[in-house]
């Protein structure tokens, strides 16, 4: 019989007076009634004028059902304030009369976009202007002020029928110059704070993550780390001083180790802001000194041992050397390609995570019997291995290199190269094995086997497979 008539922190409330009006009303309903039906019952004519008002009750009835199903009502015209009723829409996208259903062109496309412009009042007012007029919508943008002007960076979301062409030439007539542009993806939506800090935090973990932070904080760049050299033009030596060099395209960087970290970007200048961020993170990795991660992953052979899958850097160099002496130089030609004056010279480069990553894997008593490298080759990846000839066959390289190609993967690499000889038949059927698509070339009469990484099934697939190629593990450390 209550009303509710309104909500208190999401519970009904009723009101205890209207509830005893209504009980009132119903009582004298009902006695009004009975006093009705009273006089006219015991009246000569009463049965005879219940029956006649019957009748006019249920045609008064049916005449108003039929009148309201021929005429419908009118919706309400005045505004009542009241929360409109909620749509049904269809999961997909939304369809208009005379328009298509798949409409890839309002979806729109992602651009990152670098341009010049004067450093005056109203000159990015001007660019923001004429991006809106051709329906250009402005996600982020960053400046890095120079000494004649601004460079301003924009992540664009423009119609999918816009091309990068007219995107620049409508820049270039707002007022831009030098205008650089291309694609983009869902990864670039993240603000410039939470992408550095987070490059930041994997540098802290591991050393060998610095090149590959750089160059997504500075984009599609060549890093190498090269020992120290002169600066100009002085023919005596004169390190990188401790605040680096820039220089248009290529920064110059002072490494931990003393060398030179040398960065190239020839399609873009480096910006004083771009400086000024990857000198930090270099600063960072200096001071934190060499670290890698110190998990491990012990696994079982098919004839019953364990072995240690861990990483490795250049403390490991004496047990590394230990394991060169008891191979054969059959073994370290086909690595090295080429006989092994001075493996200890060898080892401080590869083991050093400034080059790369490396993965060692030992027996129960600590002695290693393999080794696994992912070297950063500028802008390329290439991978190697070298097992003990006593510990070959048994799935130890097919192990490593799943595990390397799987961290390639995840570092966004697109793709991983091999350097061997076509009668290393262990190593080409390791490639084989990843079940990823092979490229063979012969180089100087060396096979290079690159392995592609775009392929996402194939690298997922990849990723879920590392760890069970010698049975599933026994334990994790």
């Amino acid at each position: 019989m209550s009303d509710v008539t309104r909500a208190k922190h999401g519970r009904p409330v009723h009101h205890w007076r209207r509830d005893l009006v209504e009980l009132a009303a119903l009582f004298t309903a009902v006695a009004v009634a009975d006093g009705v039906a009273n006089l006219i019952g015991h009246g000569p004519d009463g049965p005879a004028l219940l029956v006649i008002s019957a009748l006019v009750l249920a045609a008064t009835a049916g005449f108003h059902t039929w009148w309201a199903r021929r005429h419908g009502h009118a919706p309400p015209t005045e505004d009542t304030g009241a929360r409109p009723s909620a749509e049904t829409r269809s999961a997909g996208p939304c369809e208009r009369p005379g328009e298509p259903a798949d409409d890839t062109a309002a979806a729109g496309a992602l651009w990152r976009m670098r341009t010049t412009v004067k450093d005056e009042p109203g000159s990015l007012a001007a660019l923001c202007t004429a991006l809106a007029e051709r329906h250009v919508d402005i996600l982020s943008l960053q400046t890095h002020p120079l000494a004649d002007g601004t460079v301003d960076e924009f992540l664009l979301r423009a119609p999918g029928a816009l091309a990068a062409g007219e995107i620049s030439r409508v820049v270039s007539l707002a007022g831009g110059a030098s205008t650089w542009i291309e694609r983009a993806d869902a990864h670039d939506l993240v603000d410039a704070p939470t992408r550095v800090l987070g490059l930041a935090a994997r540098t802290a973990l591991d050393a060998a993550e610095l090149p590959l932070a750089l160059r997504q904080l500075l984009g599609r760049c060549t890093i190498r780390s090269l020992p120290g050299t002169p600066v100009g033009g002085d023919r005596g030596p004169q390190p990188v001083p401790v605040e680096g060099v820039l220089e248009d395209t290529v920064m110059r960087l002072r490494a931990p180790e003393g060398g030179v970290l040398t960065v190239e970007r020839p399609y873009l200048p480096f910006t004083p802001t771009e400086f000024a961020r990857a000198r930090a993170l270099v600063e960072l990795d200096n001071r934190l000194g060499p670290r890698i991660p110190r998990g491990k992953d012990v696994l079982t052979l098919p004839e019953g041992n364990d072995i240690t899958v861990r990483r490795v850097d250049t403390t490991d160099v004496a047990a590394a050397k230990a394991m060169h002496e008891r191979c054969s130089p059959r073994t370290l030609d086909l690595r090295y390609h080429g006989p092994v004056s001075d493996a200890g010279r060898y080892l401080n480069h590869l083991l050093s995570p400034r080059f790369g990553r490396t993965l060692a894997a030992q027996t129960a008593s600590g002695r290693i019997v393999g080794l696994g490298h992912l070297l950063w080759d500028g802008d390329e990846t290439e991978v190697a291995l070298l097992i003990e000839d006593e510990w070959q066959q048994r799935g130890i390289g097919g192990e490593l290199l799943g595990r390397l190609v799987a961290m390639a993967v995840e570092a966004g690499c697109e793709s991983v190269y091999a350097v061997t000889q076509a009668s290393n038949t262990g190593m080409v059927a390791a490639m084989r094995g990843l079940g990823l698509p092979l490229d063979y070339q012969i180089e100087e009469g060396t096979l290079v086997i690159t392995a592609r990484l775009d392929v996402v099934p194939a690298a997922s697939r990849l990723r879920q497979d590392t760890g069970r190629r010698l049975g599933d593990p026994a334990r994790r450390d």
